[in-house]
This record gives structure tokens, C-alpha cells and sequence, in this order.
């Protein structure tokens, strides 16, 4: 297959890390796969890796509806001519919409539960774009449920989860970066792997940590990312005195010895599709306090592989973090978070599942050409 991979940019995030990761997989599988994002941030561009005669394309769009970006993607789908465009996340589906010469189109969304009034009418004017593609992709099952009773579909509709390379994710020895921080042999460190934005709620760990720590628990926080919330982070810390506990690391390109630093890993977000860092943490061995949002039941069988707690529930959390902050019940759990993703979330299984929709959605499209030619002709 000849494909188009289209992403709104190459920020930081789970979304845009499972694009880049289906593009070199699909690149390695055989098929001819070109990279296109529309924002100027290349964060992760050093991950993709597609052969030539790849095209990898930054359309420097400068404001949200950019003419000039709009221009300059529908000249490159017809020069190259791919057989499919995958589009992540609904920005980047407005953009191969609204340039797409006929091509058949699908959509893979990564996010549920949308916070602000104007995310929320944005979502209404996405609709009709949605529902010109070939297909929509959710990554769960509740994250359909949820969208389809709002009207947002495709012509077909599919789930398919994101998954892990278990062969990438395996703990790695981190006794020395532990150190580094200053952690000690016994503290409890609980992480948070995430761009600090608000709808991560990351303030929520730290206040976790200060409960966690008036139980007389060794208890730690590493937040490993970077993010607007950064500085509120740090101004909770203060306030609740527990500064001393808390070490955010900033970005980092392998997030692996740092989770492997962690005991446990945590998010405390208001609102999650299906967390790629929380399956990545899960092969890890790391057992995940998660809270019930999005496809979280789908991952985490609370009290075996993880824990669930209620959205914004700051005294379940912590109960849940004090279950774990007994090694021999981390450990157990740990392994059967990493049996779990084994199971169930195995990248290659996510990998194939992607291909056979879109050899299907190609295969598909190519009939409809034929049809359309032999109907010119008479």
C-alpha cells in the first residue's frame, strides 16, 4: 500500500507517539508510508523512520484554518498519490478533508471527554468530517460508546486498541538514576509520566504525596514530563510543604529508566481516551493507579493487574497508593500488569489489525475507481 499519515504535529503526547510508531511499523511491514503534520512542532521527529522514498512534510500551517497549509497538502496528495490517508485526531482529519482529492480517508481519535465550550463546539463542526470518512479508528470501546451517542462516526467504525513493543519495554537496571534524584533504597516513588497540562490534573499526585506522607510512607513523586501546570505543580509542592518530595525531570525522549526508577506509576487525569503511558508503565512491570475514565476498565482489572479510583478522588487514590506500598503486593500486581499487556495490548497485534483495515479500506477504494472509470469510458 501507498499511504498518507497525516498528523496535526509532532508534539509530545500519546497520540501523536502512536501515529509515528504505526507509520514505521507499516514502512517496515513493506508498504510506502509519507509523514505529514500540519503545526510546526517537530518534537518527536527523530522517531519516525520511513525509508525512501518516504516524503516527510511539515505544512507550517500559522494560524487554526491556514489557506496556505490547506494549498500546499492538497498538491502534495496529488503528487503522491497514496492509496489511503490516516488521519490522528480531528484536526488533522479537518485538514484531509477539506483537501482530499477523492482519496479514501480514515480517522483514528484518541481523546473522550472534551472540557471546554469551545472544544466542545469545535467537536460539532468536526462532525461532518467524520462522517465523510471510509472508516473512524477508537482506541476503546466506551470511547466509541461515547462519541457515537454524540453523533460522531464514520461510514464504518472500529476499535482497535493502541498497543506496546514488550520486547522495547522491558525494565532496565535504574539503581543509579534512582540515586540521582536522591531517592533512597526505601522511598515509596510514585510516578506521573505525562505533558503537564490541566487535563492531566497533575497537582492531584502531590496532594496524594502530602496525605501519603502525614501515614509516616516513605512516599516520593517523579513527574516525568514538562508542561504549562509545571509551575503549579511546584507551587502545590510548597504549600503542602512536601517540595523535598517531589522532582519533576522535564522531557525525555526514552521515558523507560525513569519509569523503572518508579515503584508504582499513577495518573490523575479528568479525562483519558486509552493512556498509552499507563500500558507502557503496565509493560514495564509498574502496577497503574488509574482513574475510571475513558477505556481504563477495558485495561486494568482493579485489585489484580492495577487499581481504579473515581475521577478528582484525592482519599481514594491514596488508599489505593497505600495498598501498593507494600513491595510484595507491587510485585505481584506488576507482573500481572505486564502479563496483561502480553495479552491483550502487544503492538504487534495493534500493527496488524491497522494494516488489515486499511488493505481493506484500499482494496475497497480501488473498485470504486475501477467502477468509475469503466463509467467514464461508456
Amino acid at each position: 500500500m501507498k499511504l498518507a499519515l497525516v498528523t496535526g504535529s509532532l508534539v509530545h503526547g500519546g497520540a501523536e507517539r502512536q501515529a509515528i510508531t504505526l507509520a514505521n511499523r507499516l514502512a517496515d511491514r513493506g508498504h510506502e508510508c509519507h509523514a505529514i503534520y500540519v503545526k510546526n512542532d517537530p518534537s518527536q521527529l527523530s522517531r519516525l523512520r520511513l525509508p525512501p522514498p518516504a516524503t516527510v512534510r511539515c505544512l507550517h500551517a500559522k494560524r487554526y484554518l491556514d489557506f496556505g497549509a490547506l494549498s500546499h497538502l492538497h498538491a502534495l496528495f496529488c503528487r503522491l498519490e497514496p492509496q489511503a490517508i490516516l488521519a490522528t485526531n480531528p484536526y488533522a482529519l479537518m485538514y484531509a478533508a477539506m483537501t482530499n482529492p477523492g482519496l479514501p480517508l480514515v480517522v483514528t481519535l484518541h481523546s473522550t471527554y472534551i472540557r471546554t465550550l469551545k472544544e466542545q463546539l469545535q467537536m460539532l463542526a468536526y462532525r461532518p468530517f467524520f462522517w465523510s470518512t471510509a472508516c473512524a479508528v477508537f482506541v476503546c470501546e466506551r470511547q466509541r460508546g461515547h462519541w457515537r451517542r454524540r453523533g460522531l462516526f464514520g461510514r464504518r467504525n472500529r476499535v482497535i486498541y493502541n498497543g506496546v513493543d514488550l520486547e522495547y519495554w522491558k525494565p532496565v537496571n535504574a539503581s543509579t538514576l534512582r540515586r540521582a534524584f536522591g531517592f533512597a533504597e526505601d522511598d515509596y516513588v510514585i510516578g506521573l509520566s505525562a505533558v503537564l497540562r490541566p487535563e492531566k490534573n497533575p497537582a492531584q499526585l502531590v496532594e496524594a504525596i502530602a496525605h501519603l506522607c502525614k501515614q509516616g510512607l516513605p512516599a516520593r513523586a517523579l513527574f516525568i514530563g514538562d508542561g504549562p501546570e509545571r509551575a503549579s505543580v511546584e507551587a502545590r509542592a510548597r504549600a503542602l510543604r512536601v517540595a523535598d518530595r517531589v522532582v519533576i525531570s522535564g522531557f525525555q525522549d526514552d521515558v523507560r529508566p525513569f519509569l523503572s526508577v518508579c515503584d508504582v506509576v499513577a495518573l490523575t487525569s479528568f479525562t483519558e481516551a486509552f493512556s498509552l503511558a499507563a500500558i507502557e508503565a503496565m509493560a514495564l512491570g509498574r502496577p497503574v493507579v488509574h482513574p475510571d475514565v475513558g477505556g481504563a476498565a477495558e485495561m486494568i482489572q482493579s485489585g489484580q493487574d492495577g487499581w481504579l479510583f473515581p475521577v478528582g478522588d484525592t482519599a481514594t487514590l491514596v488508599e489505593r497508593l497505600g495498598v501498593l506500598a507494600d513491595p510484595v503486593v507491587r510485585a505481584r500486581m506488576g507482573e500481572n500488569a505486564r502479563a496483561t499487556v502480553a495479552q491483550r495490548f502487544a503492538e504487534r497485534a495493534m500493527v496488524e489489525h491497522y494494516e488489515a483495515l486499511l488493505i481493506e479500506i484500499c482494496a475497497t477504494g480501488s473498485k470504486r475507481e475501477q467502477l468509475r472509470k469503466r463509467a467514464t469510458a461508456h
